[in-house]
């Protein structure tokens, strides 16, 4: 029902996912500046997300935070995970009930899982599109979505999309979604567009708005 991939490039932590369930992005992407990011999918229960950062948190030990919440969540044979901190490569768990065809794969800085695929070599899509792209890290997010889609993605249609990225503030200084189209990849490529040029202006707006760009709209002056 689920792709999703978690990257690291330096300081900046992202997600993105693509899922033939309405509003996905909502209940699988999760994200601490400064700390890391997981995914949380497949009959999700959106509160795994959290207790991963949280443990990376505590300790900065990705496998670690994996194996506590695995060990202790209920249901967890129906939960496909991953996660990623500061340092190393990516982990990834998919209990025994995750549905359809599934895979994992794992790289430094990088982690991708999926459920209810087209085939097993869509998570190595993902981690290839991303490494071979350019641009801002949101782009090559963005790139690896499309990849995945044009290699065959899910089973069946995907129909909602999500990107999101923490950097040197509080919040997620990109947080982009589709929540149900027919074409969500495309659609969220779009939505990319207008906000990247953006970014960095509402970055601003939120930490001085004195020194900040106007707003370019009608009374702004």
């Amino acid at each position: 029902m689920t792709f999703s991939l978690v990257v690291r490039d330096g300081e900046r932590f992202g997600v993105a996912a693509s899922s033939s369930s309405p509003a996905v992005f909502a209940r699988v992407a999760h994200l601490k500046p400064g700390i890391g990011a997981a995914a949380s999918q497949n009959v999700t229960d959106p509160t795994l997300g959290p207790r991963l950062l949280h443990g990376l948190t505590e300790h900065g030990d990705a496998a670690r935070a994996l194996g506590d919440v695995t060990q202790e969540a209920h249901a967890i044979e129906y939960r496909q995970l991953t996660v990623l901190g500061r340092t190393g490569s990516g982990h990834a768990y998919s209990g025994s009930r995750t549905l359809g065809t599934h895979a994992v794969a794992t790289a430094d800085g990088t982690v991708a899982a999926g459920n209810m695929l087209c085939g097993e070599h869509i998570p190595g899509v993902l981690l290839d599109a991303y490494a071979a792209a350019s641009g801002e890290l949101e782009e090559r997010l963005m790139a690896a979505l499309k990849a995945a889609v044009d290699a065959g993605g899910e089973e069946g249609p995907v129909y909602s999309a999500g990107l999101a990225v923490v950097a040197d503030v509080d919040w997620r200084v990109t947080d982009l979604r589709v929540d149900w189209a027919e074409d969500p990849v495309d659609r969220l490529a779009e939505v990319l567009d207008v906000w990247l040029p953006q970014r960095d202006d509402y970055v601003r707006r939120g930490l001085d708005p004195s020194a900040a760009p106007s707003y370019g709209v009608p009374g702004d002056l």
